[in-house]
């Protein structure tokens, strides 16, 4: 796979990460609770990713350590979306972006302790035009964030260390696996988890025809099986740094979602936020082009 067709995937796959709290709103709003749409979402999910695997007649080509590897490498998924939604039941949905968000810097710190490849110039750079959008796209500027529950604090940061986790195993297990099959045996590790932590007894005693499963499709194709299928095709393809800047193509994407399918307001200090992180995504990228191009032309010249 070509650097720019990974890039492309993965962005994408990100981009559409964005429209999740969308789904978990209406959820919340209609008194559903944080159990039932985590659930839903993630038994959606791993009936949907298995079922692409049996149309396109994927076979299970993979060793039982294969196996358990991505089943919990799978369960950062889970984990980033229990943080994440709790969070939003405790601070206001601004506030718990931001706190995700912080995934860009803890994605770039994984890679250096995993690695021991130390950030250069252009990826702090990158990160710091990044957090800047962050922190004018989440509405910071005007937001009124005085005496915020430290639960919510406390749940938001850790979404942001299993969201880049999650970006960084996607990027590392089993990669040699066919992405069809990678995809679905992570998100079994995100079900299981999850039906471990809520034990979803509910779904035996009430009316199986609950609006919460189609808030949960929409989590799903949303979170768990577009975003996950993304990453495990162009991830392996890109460098964590460079991942983890690309995942931050997500904020600009939810606010511009909440905008038309929620009604929010975007600020003018939230547009030029949208533009900042746009350029910091392209900004690495587009210096290491004209360097190679440059290189490339020297080269040229030198042979002649």
């Amino acid at each position: 796979m070509k650097h720019w067709q990974a890039i492309a995937i993965f962005t994408i796959g990100a981009g559409l990460y964005g429209f999740t709290p969308i789904f978990a709103k209406l959820n919340f709003s209609a008194g559903y609770s944080l159990a039932q749409l985590v659930v839903a979402q993630m038994t959606l999910a791993a009936v949907i990713l298995w079922s692409i695997a049996f149309l396109k007649r994927k076979r299970l080509n993979v060793t039982k350590k294969q196996a358990i590897l991505l089943m919990l490498a799978g369960t950062c998924n889970g984990i980033t979306g229990v943080f994440y939604y709790s969070a939003m039941k405790y601070v206001p949905a601004s506030i718990a972006i931001v706190l995700l968000f912080q995934f860009i810097w803890v994605g770039v710190l994984y890679e250096w302790i995993l690695d021991k490849k130390r950030p250069d110039r252009l990826t702090i750079i990158s990160v710091l035009l990044t957090l800047l959008g962050v922190f004018f796209a989440a509405n910071v500027v005007t937001g009124d964030f005085s005496k915020l529950p430290i639960i919510g604090i406390v749940f938001g940061l850790l979404s942001a260390f299993s969201y880049a986790a999650f970006i960084i195993v996607s990027g590392r297990v089993a990669t040699e696996i066919d992405p069809l099959i990678r995809a679905p045996l992570m998100i079994t590790g995100s079900m299981i988890f999850v039906y471990l932590l809520f034990r979803p007894t509910f779904l035996l005693t009430e009316d199986i025809f609950q609006t919460y499963w189609l808030y949960g499709l929409g989590g799903a194709l949303f979170a768990a099986v577009l975003p996950p299928l993304c990453f495990a095709i162009s991830a392996p393809h890109l460098s964590s740094s460079l991942a983890t800047i690309l995942g931050s193509i997500e904020l600009p994407v939810a606010v511009i979602a909440a905008s038309i399918f929620l009604s929010e307001t975007v600020t003018f200090f939230q547009w030029i936020g949208i533009l900042l992180i746009i350029a910091a995504i392209s900004f690495k990228e587009m210096v290491l082009f004209h360097v190679k191009k440059r290189r490339k032309k020297l080269d040229i010249s030198s042979a002649k």
